[in-house]
């Protein structure tokens, strides 16, 4: 049975689609690893094993479906109707949505079977996966560092094979940056690419949902199967067609501003190795410049902070989330709020809240969205002269847990995901071997739509064994 946990997604949906075995010893076989290692690792929030058993005896042989069978976890900011979504908070702790998320009826409909929900930073602010009010989330590679964040239970649990793959959502780097830190494939689709309908908002104008995976082709067949326009998401945009481009015709950047200072030097001489490998197959390789890059970090910080106030106004008490009784209105909301919210969640919402004050918008929040379309253009230019660009996907490995006691320590973690999140852009982050047995990510970043060139480099990096 432990061999089905390593087959590809493809292979499982065949497999039961053939008979070699049913969607019942598919999952019978993850539900053993989570009972084995759930609680060294606390990858999930709720394990849907019912639910997930319900479904799976639905499933026959010679049913139809792309993921036919296949178990998909979730992130607990994606809503399953009937199955509780917290969103790593205790502020709703006890929320049953009534509907699914886009995502999921999109899964549902090609046969996947939802597995359960994964651990996340509270409301999906931070970047450790230590930010859960239900607890932090180990590395699977090494117990005693986090698997990266805010989607680190999404990560631990494809890397321990508990799941075979799982969604995530990333804001600032939510995707990439775990799966590097965990070993496994993580892409964040272009904005609009995918409907955020039914996904708990932390940052509407960067938020995006994308698939965590062991390999790149089984990161492209979740992402071919939940991408498309929803008229539920009015950001939701049609996929661009993309010309296919071979490897040896290809021209990729490598942004200096990326190798400098913060760079552990052990990531930037693994970026090199992949640049020189990827022109022995024929592509050029090429220096760019973006010169906002370092004013990312906090264009980042004054944008989502400010959105975060906005849209976690309706965790007041009254109309969702914790309540606390109290002689006035104003009492009820302040005291819920202060019982339901973490930190974290505390911190963005008075920075956001400052950010967008009278006399204040305008020096902060207008301000850093003229700058967001200052990194855009750095990143158009650079398009320009090259196809997609080659970069570390997180200045360090996997950190251990209780280390970055400083927010801003904490926040620089995103540091070389940030700015293509800001521009909108696509991003996939493939494991390139280890640096004292911690796992290793190499980011790839495309202009707008160009996932399938970046799934088509992605495969040829993985191809290739690293050490």
């Amino acid at each position: 049975m432990s061999e089905i946990t390593e087959l590809s997604l493809k292979q499982i949906a065949e497999g039961v689609r053939g008979g070699n075995f049913s969607a019942i010893e598919v999952l019978q076989a993850f539900l053993k690893n989570i009972a084995e290692k759930e609680d060294d690792l606390n990858a999930f929030i709720t394990v849907n094993s019912k639910g997930a058993l319900t479904q799976a005896k639905e499933i026959k042989k010679g049913q139809q479906g792309r993921l036919l069978g296949v178990p998909v976890a979730l992130k607990d900011n994606i809503s399953t109707r009937g199955l509780r979504t917290t969103a790593g908070s205790k502020i709703i702790e006890d929320y049953i949505p009534p509907y699914n998320a886009t995502v999921v009826a999109k899964l549902l409909a090609e046969g996947a079977i939802i597995l359960g929900k994964t651990n996340m930073d509270e409301f999906a602010m931070g970047s450790s996966t230590e930010n859960s009010a239900y607890g932090v989330t180990h590395n699977p590679h090494d117990l005693t560092r986090v698997p990266g964040g805010s989607s680190g239970g999404s990560a631990a649990a494809v890397a321990a094979r508990l799941a075979p793959t799982a969604l995530g959502t990333d804001t600032g780097g939510s995707i990439k940056q775990p799966a590097a830190f965990c070993g496994v494939v993580g892409l964040r689709p272009t904005y609009g690419a995918v409907s955020r309908y039914g996904v708990i908002a932390l940052t509407s104008s960067l938020d995006q949902v994308g698939p965590l995976a062991k390999t790149v082709e089984d990161a492209r067949t979740i992402f071919e199967v939940i991408a498309g326009k929803d008229p539920y998401d009015a950001t939701g945009v049609e996929m661009a067609s993309e010309e296919p481009k071979k490897l040896e015709s290809l021209r990729i950047g490598i942004p200096k501003e990326y190798l400098g200072e913060g760079l552990d030097p052990a990531i930037a001489e693994m970026v090199k190795k992949v640049g020189e490998f990827l022109e022995k197959q024929g592509a050029a390789i090429q220096e760019v410049s973006l010169p906002h890059t370092h004013y990312g970090l906090a264009v980042y910080y004054i944008i989502t902070p400010s959105e975060v106030s906005s849209n976690l106004a309706r965790f007041d008490g009254i109309r969702y989330g914790v309540r606390v009784e109290d002689s006035s209105i104003e009492e009820l909301v302040s005291r819920s709020r202060g019982k339901g919210f973490g930190s974290e969640p505390k911190r963005r919402i008075i920075l956001g809240t400052f950010a967008l004050s009278s006399g204040y918008a305008d020096q902060y929040y207008l301000r850093a969205a003229k700058v967001r379309t200052l990194i855009a253009q750095d990143f158009a230019r650079a398009f320009e002269k090259v196809d997609l660009l080659l970069t570390p996907t997180a200045p360090t490995t996997a950190f251990k847990i209780g280390e970055k006691k400083d927010p801003l320590s904490m926040y620089l973690s995103d540091i070389f995901t940030i700015p293509a999140n800001l521009a909108g852009l696509p991003g996939l982050s493939v494991p390139v071997g280890t640096i004292k047995n911690l796992p290793v990510g190499v980011q790839l970043l495309g202009p707008k739509f160009s996932e399938n060139m970046l799934f088509d480099v992605g495969e040829a990096i993985e191809r290739k064994k690293w050490s």
